[in-house]
């Protein structure tokens, strides 16, 4: 290893995910309020559609800390009887829904046959008990129920029923304070000028954003200088193939 790079130890990140580290823009604001104003809902069930990492499961698990709801994955509704899954609770969380789907969005061809998958029966089972124990369900997904391509059609009704809570793009400020928290998560300190640089040349994705602070982090800690703007727009360049950005 030479003197100018230091060891990296890939460590977890811990994200802060209470209701205080998520910030609140015109593009997610419905989605928010729905969430604050629980259990006061007129509907029982209720699904955060949204892109990767636009927020959904954060929103998600500050609803879970509010409700004492039980979070289960797609999977397990395949595997396990729903009472068993849900034991006394009356709340559930379901995070990335869609996979219950028994055929992936867009796979399908003309006049292909539709099965139903374990998991969506899991699924039909655990709305009706939710309902039936008069408490709340709540969905992430990608996409709203209508583009799942569910194979149980009783299922699909049912669903039908559900307030749908889409999170849009986000806004420049909405990418400012994503990136402020995504630093913080880190305990990284971003330089002058870093995230406005990047509010304004990055991808604006919160995917992407993830993956461009982890890759900033790695940068500063093998060369030791920090996150400053010159590393962000020499590591933007490169990822972009433009030597512009880079002086």
């Amino acid at each position: 290893m030479s003197a100018a790079s230091q060891l990296i130890l890939d460590l977890p990140v811990r994200p802060a995910l209470g209701r205080e580290d998520f910030f609140v823009a015109e593009s997610n604001a419905t989605a928010v309020a729905w969430i604050d104003r629980w259990p006061d809902w007129p509907a029982r069930v209720a699904v955060l559609v949204g892109p990767p990492g636009c927020g959904k499961s954060h929103l998600a698990q500050v609803w879970r800390g509010t409700s004492d709801a039980v979070a289960l994955a797609p999977k397990a509704l395949g595997e396990e009887a729903t009472r068993d899954l849900l034991g006394d609770a009356t709340c559930c969380l379901l995070d990335d829904a869609e996979a219950v789907a028994g055929m992936v969005p867009g796979v399908a061809g003309k006049g292909a046959a539709q099965e139903s998958s374990a998991a969506e029966q899991g699924l039909f089972h655990l709305f009706n008990l939710v309902i039936e124990r008069q408490g709340f369900l709540l969905m992430a997904a990608r996409q709203a129920p209508a583009r799942w391509h569910l194979g149980l059609a009783d299922l699909a009704s049912r669903l039908k029923t559900a307030q749908i809570l889409e999170l849009g793009a986000p806004d420049d400020s909405l990418m400012a304070a994503l990136f402020a928290k995504l630093f913080a998560d880190r305990q990284l300190r971003p330089g002058k000028g870093v995230i406005a640089y990047l509010v304004a040349h990055a991808e604006r994705s919160h995917a992407a954003a993830r993956q461009l602070v982890a890759e900033i982090d790695r940068r500063a800690l093998g060369e030791r200088g920090g996150a400053t703007l010159p590393l962000v727009r020499r590591l933007l360049a490169e990822q972009t193939g433009s030597g512009a950005e880079a002086r």
